[in-house]
């Protein structure tokens, strides 16, 4: 049997330097050998949605920001939804692993791009007994930023059977929302170590130690 690994991307940030623009660039990635089946967990997972009452796609920014499909959800709803797509990822057979970039020491999207490739890069050569595990590797990212695709095709492609999949179902793939979630759990993180500012939303949402927390259980899976 073909063993499979299918890579879930995500980020959060854009390009450019403009007044306003966002300090930070953060890539998230979710990695799942699909010899093990999920189903069980997804299911469980499905069933703890219906009985908080949201089965939608979980999308972080717009869950913290009290913007979008939860606007009109309170606090304790909210923060329900974001633990039941944690406690989902903890439970996963998943390995998880993100990247920062503050753009303060960046000075052009071509360094940009650079620093992303070399990160991409770096983390394929440290695990390369990892990938050549699998005799094939399939990227689900939307090209949402078209550098960040470009890097991804430019570094994944010299791993053999690389397959880059562009169009799929995100409001299904609850794979590629933990991706979404992890990039603004790490980004949160960076920014609380880095003493920088954080919204009230993020303040609100969650107290320091309880940040905490959440960084020390994802530990385990990351490589």
């Amino acid at each position: 049997m073909a063993k499979t690994l299918k890579i879930f991307i995500d980020e959060s940030g854009e390009f450019g330097f403009e007044q306003g623009s966002s300090e930070l660039y953060v890539v998230s990635m979710v990695f799942y050998d699909t010899t093990i089946s999920i189903d069980n967990f997804l299911r469980d997972f499905e069933d703890r949605l219906k009985t908080i009452g949201y089965t939608n796609m979980i999308h972080m920014a717009d869950l913290v920001r009290h913007k979008g499909d939860y606007k009109n959800f309170d606090i304790s709803k909210r923060k329900d939804i974001f633990n039941a797509i944690f406690h989902l990822t903890r439970k996963l057979p998943i390995n998880i692993h993100s990247f920062i970039i503050n753009k303060k020491y960046t000075s052009s999207n071509k360094v940009l791009k650079q620093k992303i490739m070399l990160e991409f890069k770096n983390f394929i050569s440290k695990n390369k007994k990892y990938f050549e595990k699998f005799d094939e590797v399939i990227v689900f990212y939307d090209n949402g930023q078209n550098i960040l695709g470009d890097a991804i095709d430019s570094t994944f492609s010299n791993i053999i059977n690389y397959n880059h999949v562009m169009e799929f179902d995100k409001t299904q793939e609850r794979l590629f929302q933990i991706a979404d979630m992890l990039t603004f759990i790490d980004k949160y993180y960076y920014k609380f170590k880095n003493k920088q500012y954080l919204s009230k939303n993020e303040k609100a949402f969650w107290e320091a130690t309880e940040m905490r927390k959440l960084v020390n259980h994802l530990k385990k899976k990351r490589f």
